[in-house]
């Protein structure tokens, strides 16, 4: 039966097509049916350009519809434009004003139903053969079916860069050294602190003989030089849709060839955190997030998880034959993982028993057997151009005036690969650095002139490793899906190349379709994470995390924050070594108490350091994050209206999870009135 599903799955997606010759023509060619290739498609056809879409698979919408029910947003004020919209339609159908959590058959239908009322026509299992160019201009394509595409302007909506790639588009794979772009974040990690083993895990055959061999999914390689560029690809997964309710769930049953020993080091790895009484739950495996009460996007969480570390380096650049190998690889190393934890002994009674109460959704799907029809493509190739958007531009410090759009997720790569370090096992490259919205320029979605002027690259655009992981989420790829078709519009009219578009004219454009281009200080403050809507306002002067000083690897969270609409953390990592720091300034002289913000919650420590400057009052307070009023007292103090007060928050010591979500000054009486202690 495992093979039968495998099987339907790869036939349609990698589908051979039978040779028929037919030649397409449209002003705007697109190729890549992802939710960024339909922004473009409808965007031309919208503005009266004749669009045609091409698609590789099947399906539409790529991993929006792909089983990413569970929307990585970043900050949804700097959402505009097609993909506000389309986020908005998917709103109706739940009955809400927008929808950010989603059923993927209902984000299928929706996107197909827009290139339907824009008329646009879509041609599936189109795999991309050859480009003919003319000097540096794209003229046609050609499928291997024998179709060929002939336009005036190519968009290349694809994960993997294909059409970019044979149009002779030069691009890079793999991380780059941090001195390459003057940056600190990229190549490989000398700390890789969040999804992590926490404890002690032999990697070897025979524990404590490395003579013995390597166990299945650990790597030979050493660490290397901190920084060091290298080809590895951050881990790929699927996104799963799994259903708990009975008469629509497919039970997870066991892949063909499937070996449990294949899956010792995650054996081992339940055993050591039962013996360091650390209780595994399911969710210590598995992120469940629920889209709707009955269906979840489950995906990559903690050290052993759905990631397939290290197995996909190959795949930017590979065949499509070799591509299908590796989503089949992909899928039976995923179906392995789950059965392992349904069944083996090894895994404590209570993640073998939740994890038997869910299976594969019957109405998801539906010609793959309830398995996505996508692979989280998660980077591939990244073009290189007159642009290249770094951390530099993440970080605000420097800035393109040639916005296309915000890129406002934290700056987030999963682990590269899973090594050994002093005899045990250890996972190297995950990154979560937060970040303020920030833009997107021009030149990093269209190539350098003389390698081709007619071509625009909103997916696979021009980007280091550490940038594009912040750049890389599907609200953000409809954004710049919707750019390009504007920009490509404009290009036919005024007879130029892509490189030649006048920005003036081009943001004027951008910004009657509603594209949000710039981020103020004053537009909600929103830390980033994912769905939520913003926080009421608070009483008083209130700063949010947004807006404060950060030190160190800040991650951003997933639910909503009491400021703005969300909240950075620590990871319950990194002891030490994250701290924040706000600056605020009153409007009039007075005594005024000052509070810590946070979402309250279990797992938050109970001993948050907090140290308050106001002149030469400095204190420290030990703040409760568990409290559920989401408040702690910092205390009362006089503070002039030119003077600064200054909160610092850091993890060191801390015993649990540190959250930084926003400060407040409330004015409590007049100048002079003594400070009181803080709690």
């Amino acid at each position: 039966m495992r093979s039968v599903i495998l099987s339907t799955l790869f036939s349609v997606t990698f589908l051979i097509p039978t040779l028929r010759a037919e030649t397409v023509e449209g002003d705007i060619i697109v190729y890549g049916g992802t939710a960024g290739g339909v922004a473009s498609a409808c965007t031309a056809a919208k503005a009266g350009k004749k669009a045609v879409l091409a698609e590789f698979g099947k399906h539409i919408g790529g991993l929006t519809s792909g089983g990413l029910g569970y929307t990585d947003i970043g900050n949804k004020a700097a959402i505009g434009g097609f993909s506000r919209e389309f986020y908005k339609r998917l709103g109706t159908h739940y009955g809400k004003p927008e929808a950010w959590t989603f059923e993927p058959s209902v984000a299928e239908k929706e996107l197909r139903t827009l290139l339907d009322e824009n008329k646009v026509p879509v041609k599936f299992s189109q795999r991309l053969a050859s480009v003919k160019k003319d000097g540096a201009r794209i003229t046609e394509i050609t499928m291997e079916d024998g179709t060929v595409y002939r336009g005036k302007m190519f968009i290349d909506a694809t994960y993997e860069g294909d059409l970019m790639a044979k149009a002779g588009v030069k691009y890079m794979v793999g991380r780059e050294a941090n001195d390459r772009f003057g940056e600190t974040l990229n190549g490989v990690r000398a700390e890789t602190p969040a999804h992590q083993f926490g404890v002690a895990v032999d990697p070897y055959i025979k524990p404590g003989d490395a003579s013995s061999g390597l166990l299945p999914f650990v790597m030979p390689e050493p660490l290397g030089t901190p920084g060091a560029g290298d080809p590895c690809v951050q881990a790929y997964n699927f996104r799963l849709c799994l259903t708990k309710k009975e008469g629509n769930k497919i039970p997870i049953a066991a892949p063909t060839g499937y070996d449990p020993k294949q899956f010792e080091l995650l054996g081992r790895y339940c055993e050591a955190l039962t013996e360091a009484k650390k209780a595994p739950t399911l969710k210590t495996f598995l992120k469940i997030d629920m889209v709707t009460p009955e269906k979840t996007d489950i995906n990559n969480n903690g050290a052993f998880s759905t990631d397939y570390i290290g197995k996909n380096y190959a795949y930017p650049d590979a065949s499509y034959a070799e591509r299908a190998k590796i989503w089949q690889e992909h899928i039976a190393y995923i179906n392995g993982l789950l059965y392992f934890l349904k069944t083996d002994g090894r895994v404590p009674e209570n993640v073998r028993h939740e994890m038997g109460e869910w299976g594969l959704c019957k109405d998801e799907f539906t010609d793959t057997a309830g398995w996505p029809n996508q692979m989280y493509v998660r980077e591939a190739r990244r073009m290189i151009s007159d642009y290249i958007m770094t951390e530099k531009v993440c970080r605000q410090l420097e800035r393109p005036e040639d916005s296309v759009g915000l890129g406002a997720y934290n700056m987030d790569s999963h682990n590269c690969r899973r090594i050994v370090v002093n005899g045990k096992v250890r996972n190297e490259g995950d990154v979560q650095v937060g970040v303020r919205p920030y833009p997107i320029s021009y030149r990093s979605i269209v190539p350098k002139e003389a390698e081709c002027t007619n071509l625009f690259v909103p997916i696979c655009l021009s980007a280091t490793h550490i940038a594009y992981g912040s750049i890389r989420m599907e609200p953000v790829f409809m954004i710049l899906g919707e750019s390009s078709a504007l920009a490509a519009v404009q290009a036919i009219a005024d007879q130029v190349t892509v490189q030649k578009v006048d920005y003036t004219k081009l943001k004027e454009t951008l910004l009657k379709a509603n594209q949000v281009l710039a981020w103020n200080g004053a537009a909600p403050n929103q830390s980033g994470g994912n769905p939520g809507s913003a926080a009421p306002a608070l009483p008083g002067t209130v700063l949010d995390d947004t807006v404060g000083e950060k030190k160190g690897e800040w991650q951003n969270g997933t639910l909503e924050g009491k400021v703005g609409t969300g909240y950075i953390h620590d990871g319950n990592a990194n002891k030490g070594s994250v701290q924040i720091i706000w600056t605020l300034q009153v409007p009039d002289d007075g005594a005024y108490d000052l509070n810590l913000i946070f979402p309250p919650n279990p797992n938050r420590a109970t001993n948050v350091p907090v140290w308050v400057a106001v002149g030469d009052d400095v204190r420290e307070i030990k703040v409760n994050q568990q409290d559920k009023s989401g408040v702690a007292k910092l205390g009362n103090y006089n503070i002039g209206k030119g003077t600064k007060a200054t909160i610092t928050m850091g993890n060191q010591g801390t015993n649990g999870f540190v959250i930084a979500d926003g400060v407040q000054a409330i004015k409590t009486g007049l100048k002079g009135t003594r400070p009181n202690g803080g709690n």
